[in-house]
């Protein structure tokens, strides 16, 4: 594929490997020897994240939980792989490359002997560089010539290199040493480096040119990377992988449609997690960050999705310790604590899976959340740097707004709001439930329904209360039901009555605004205000009821 480098007068692939146009000879030191058995000389450390298949085996080694500290990995990713070690020459003391005992790798130029010409007798160029080795682990040496200027230019790490590095003018020689499953993928970096062209079209050879240009610092090799990797199909495999690259933190905007691709290749795949529930619960900790950040999880509610999470969390991490580490730091900010019920978030106040400080942080913003004004709300979604905690999500039971009174009677006002998109998804048959909420220590519920009017014949908008299946208990309820009236802005009063209620039984009215389906829905339709509908249901409980008449 060709780059942004490959128009016109930016390409130099003409230039690559050429005596001719070329100031400097890369010396390429290719450890044969496995990776596992090299140590750092000084601090007795393997060498971290060399090539794709050695981070591939790393991780399955340490586990997820290294994930929650992934910051400090990905620094010890960026200063230990990319070595610039020479040891090649015992006579030369200034030539002998060393790594740091703070763990930094120090990059060493080689100095040609005197009276030797990069840029013209190659034989001469070629008895000068031909060193002796002496290795315990198996050496390889590649040479060739490149430009420092078109590398310097691609690159800061060669930048550097051919800059700082450079303590004299005649410094000829810079010496990388690399593992040998980096070769190929160094290669076709440098060849891009001077064309824009990468020789490789497979996901596992793009992958490893990719962390070598994160390693060298080449962001347009990562950007072209990302964008072959993107059109290529995913797996939940390649995208878990893909969320998961050790690429270090300055260079990350580069490699960010890959991940983002990845982040909603998963969100759209587990939508519904109810279906995949065994396979999520697999998932590691970024594959269930991915899908918790959707908006559009088709979940039964937050409470659902809160209960779901706390089982994957003790299942994933099952010390105390490391449950509340994970679970505060990178889920809850997750999840949407002011769509979840009041009696959940009584339970998450009690739950040992979180610090009890961070608990009632949480709760006490969704409280203040819930609270506010409709037009509020919306306000602080738009202002808020972390808007999507307080999105709601597409949810299969409708999230209500509920106040409890205790005196002079049992009473509950709730409040539900439709979008007018979901009211059109109704039509025309269809329905939506609210989430549960209780009365009288039962379970009610409120549905909208698109029905035939028994008179017109017409489709009509009708809403109904229920009561959740609790056996044989029975309650009589008085009920209001009120409307938002766009004129005015305030409840108007639609239908009241009492009921007596048993399990499973609900009470209604099929055409709640007396209009047929055409006229409730227009535009110029008097119950949407913003394109919300706004309902409300006041139940009461009395000690003395009158007998309850017929549901409507």
């Amino acid at each position: 594929m060709d780059s942004e480098f490959s128009n016109g007068d930016r390409n130099f692939e003409f230039a690559f490997n050429s005596s001719n146009f070329s100031d400097r000879v890369l010396r390429i030191e290719i450890c044969t020897g496995s990776p596992e058995g090299r140590k750092n000389e000084l601090d007795g450390q393997v060498d971290a994240c060399s090539s794709i298949d050695d981070w591939r085996d790393r991780k399955r080694r340490r586990g997820d939980h290294i994930d929650s500290n992934k910051d400090s990995e990905i620094a010890v990713c960026d200063v230990q792989h990319v070595s610039l070690n020479s040891q090649e020459q015992p006579d030369q003391e200034d030539n002998i490359a060393f790594e740091s005992r703070d763990g930094e790798a120090v990059a060493m130029i080689e100095e040609p002997s005197s009276g030797s010409n990069i840029a013209g007798d190659d034989s001469t160029l070629g008895n000068d560089l031909a060193w002796r080795m002496d290795y315990s682990t198996g050496l390889r040496v590649k040479e060739i010539f490149v430009s420092s200027a078109i590398l310097a230019a691609k690159s800061p790490f060669f930048y550097k290199l051919f800059s700082n590095g450079m303590r004299e003018s005649d410094q000829r020689h810079a010496t990388l040493r690399i593992n040998a499953s980096e070769e190929m993928a160094l290669m076709d970096l440098l060849s891009f480096m001077y064309s824009g062209k990468l020789s490789t079209n497979s996901s596992d050879g793009l992958l490893e040119v990719l962390m070598a240009a994160d390693k060298f610092e080449v962001a347009s090799c990562m950007r072209c990377c990302s964008q072959l990797l993107c059109e290529k199909p995913m797996t939940p495999e390649s995208a878990l992988l893909y969320l998961d690259l050790p690429c270090t933190l300055s260079m990350a905007s580069s490699v960010r449609p890959l991940t983002d691709a990845a982040r909603e290749y998963l969100a759209n795949r587990y939508k519904d997690i109810t279906k995949f529930q065994d396979e999520i619960m697999k998932l590691p900790l970024h594959g269930m960050e991915a899908i918790l950040s959707s908006n559009d999880l088709q979940v039964a509610s937050e409470d659902s999705l809160y209960d779901f999470v706390v089982k994957w969390v003790r299942n994933q991490y099952p010390k105390l310790e490391d449950r509340r580490e994970v679970f505060g730091s990178r889920l809850c900010n997750l999840i949407r604590f002011s769509y979840m019920s009041c009696r959940k978030l009584k339970k998450v106040l009690i739950s040992n899976d979180l610090d009890h400080e961070l608990s009632s942080k949480l709760v006490l913003e969704a409280l203040f959340f819930k609270a506010e004004a409709p037009h509020r709300q919306r306000s602080i979604v738009h202002d808020n740097t972390e808007g999507h905690r307080f999105l709601e999500r597409t949810y299969r039971y409708r999230p209500v707004k509920v106040t409890d009174f205790e005196i002079p009677h049992e009473q509950c006002i709730v409040y539900l709001n439709l979008k007018r998109e979901e009211c059109m998804s109704l039509f025309p048959l269809g329905r939506v439930y609210s989430q549960a909420f209780h009365l009288g220590g039962q379970g009610f519920f409120l549905s909208a329904h698109c029905n035939i009017d028994q008179q017109s014949s017409s489709h009509c908008f009708g809403l109904f209360l229920g009561m959740q299946d609790k056996g044989v208990v029975s309650l009589t309820v008085d009920y209001e039901f009120a409307a938002r009236m766009r004129s005015t802005g305030e409840f108007a009063n639609k239908y009241k009555g009492y009921y007596n209620f048993t399990g499973g039984k609900a009470v209604g009215y099929r055409n709640l605004f007396a209009v047929p389906w055409s006229s409730f829905m227009a535009n110029d339709s008097p119950v949407f205000i913003n394109d919300i509908l706004h309902l409300r249901a006041e139940l009461t409980i009395k000690k003395n009821p009158q007998p309850a008449p017929g549901a409507t």
